[in-house]
């Protein structure tokens, strides 16, 4: 697609909850990035969070929105919707960055990249993790031979959130592609596609997953250990651990700003280094100003996050998924 490097990127706003609110104020901070439309289902809605925002366009269909002047929309609304949502801005020919997850599988994940691919838009999936500050860090000090080998990944995410009336309960609701995304997709940056999974967990008869817990096995007898939860806690923080050390990523590892190396040796015993970076805005800044660059440079999907390693990951979740289903069905 032809550069336009020297605009400014229009965005559109799908949904008005608290996660389009924090991404919304995070594009004040992206200097070629314009918000100039906001869609919700309810006009009331769209009003409130246009005004709060300094929006000057609001609609109460999202249809409306992808034909008026806008570049791209982000996406927002509960996870089950964004399959629908993004294709249809797609077919438009709009360039979309959804919400995580970007999909309920590993098929529509790959039948979105091919409407991208055919419609010559640009498609991500959020996954604002990799675009952290300290995430860089990370694959410098892991590159540098700081920990040697890689062997092992552990992390997980869990919490007992309100049982409320919020879509996190309703029949689509999943601990796993909510929370579990992040264990897997950091298993997936520094490990890659495993070669078998066992998975074990708690699902409701209306397949609202609750947790789950799972080993992922690679050749050599490496591992990654992760596990998700939306009923109780579980240590949010993760490790990488090596031939030469390990690494501790913070509490909130997907959005933390600190992690520590800690390496041994007879003679010293335990050393550590600690490697600090600073949050721009709610954490989204980084993200959100390496996507606008991307889709103006006229790309079509951004290198540390593409639609093929997104469908990578969805294969992992689904064989969770398959195992924790008394049926042994992924998510339809």
């Amino acid at each position: 697609m032809e550069s336009r490097a020297d605009e400014k990127l229009r965005w559109g706003i799908v949904g008005t909850g608290g996660i389009s609110q924090q991404i919304t104020a995070d594009f004040s901070l992206v200097g070629n990035a314009d918000v100039v439309a906001v869609a919700s289902r309810h006009a009331s809605s769209a009003d409130e969070f246009a005004d709060a925002f300094g929006i000057p366009t609001r609609f109460d269909d999202y249809s409306k929105m992808l034909d008026s002047d806008i570049d791209a929309v982000y996406i927002g609304t509960p996870h089950v919707t964004h399959f629908e949502l993004a294709r249809a801005a797609l077919e438009r020919g709009r360039h979309v960055l959804c919400e995580k997850p970007i999909g309920l599988n590993a098929a529509e994940v790959r039948e979105l990249a091919a409407i991208a691919s055919e419609s010559g838009a640009f498609l991500m999936e959020a996954m604002w993790m990799k675009f952290n500050p300290l995430y860089a860090r990370l694959h410098q000090v892991v590159d540098a031979g700081a920990i040697g080998e890689i062997r092992s990944v552990r992390s997980s995410f869990g919490a007992p959130f309100p049982q409320d009336d919020s879509s996190r309960w309703k029949p689509g609701g999943s601990a796993l592609l909510d929370q579990g995304i992040y264990p897997v997709t950091l298993s997936h940056m520094f490990l890659g596609e495993p070669s078998n999974i066992t998975a074990t967990g708690v699902i409701r008869e209306d397949a609202v997953d609750l947790s789950q817990n799972y080993t992922l096995n690679y050749s050599g007898g490496r591992f990654a250990h992760g596990a998700s939860s939306m009923v109780e806690f579980l240590d949010q923080s993760a490790s990488l651990s090596g031939t030469g050390g390990w690494i501790t990523i913070d509490t909130g590892f997907w959005f933390a700003s600190r992690l520590t190396v800690h390496r041994f040796s007879v003679e010293k015993g335990e050393t550590t280094e600690t490697i600090e970076t600073t949050r721009e805005g709610n954490g989204y800044v980084p993200m959100l100003r390496a996507v606008t660059a991307s889709i103006l440079n006229g790309d079509v999907e951004h290198p540390l996050h593409t639609m093929d390693e997104t469908a990578r990951v969805f294969d992992t979740l689904d064989e969770i998924r398959r195992q924790i289903t008394p049926n042994g069905k992924a998510w339809s």
